[in-house]
């Protein structure tokens, strides 16, 4: 099983903790990169901080992410070399993320998805596998456009 690292802001903390619980029941091994309440604070220190782990390995470990919408923590974890995050609010989406776009993040919404919601969403995720194929030519594409901005 891969690690995994997660992080939330402040609104993403509660489910946060839930997902937390339910990765470690599993037999995951999880790394909780905060934040560590409900008190207010900026997502991007929390998706810096899942984000730059993964860029370290992105074939070997995935992050989790979650905060109000999900959104900002993707926007935010997207700007990360070899990171590829996808906000998902759905098991379909999550899935395919996986399989088509090999993504190693995994952004939810705390305020726009159920807590039991979020468990499929994760369990779809995490149990996809990446069909490479036709896909790596896309995924190689992404990973130019990285190289550029460099």
């Amino acid at each position: 099983m891969r690690k995994i690292y997660i992080g939330a802001d402040s609104a993403g903390y509660p489910l946060k903790e839930e997902v937390k619980e339910y990765l470690i029941t599993k037999g995951y091994e999880v790394v909780d990169c905060g934040t560590d309440s409900t008190a207010s604070c900026h997502y991007p220190v929390f998706a810096s901080a899942v984000a730059s782990e993964v860029q370290k390995a992105p074939d070997d470990v995935f992050g989790i992410l979650i905060c109000g919408t999900g959104i900002g923590m993707s926007m935010c974890a997207n700007k990360y070399n070899g990171v590829r995050a996808a906000c998902c609010g759905d098991t379909y989406s999550a899935k395919m993320t996986r399989a088509h776009n090999d993504a190693n993040v995994l952004c939810m919404g705390a305020r726009v998805t159920g807590s039991c919601l979020a468990l499929d969403i994760l369990d779809a995720f995490l149990c996809a596998e990446y069909e490479g194929g036709r896909h790596a030519i896309r995924v190689g594409m992404i990973a130019e456009i990285e190289q550029k901005q460099k």
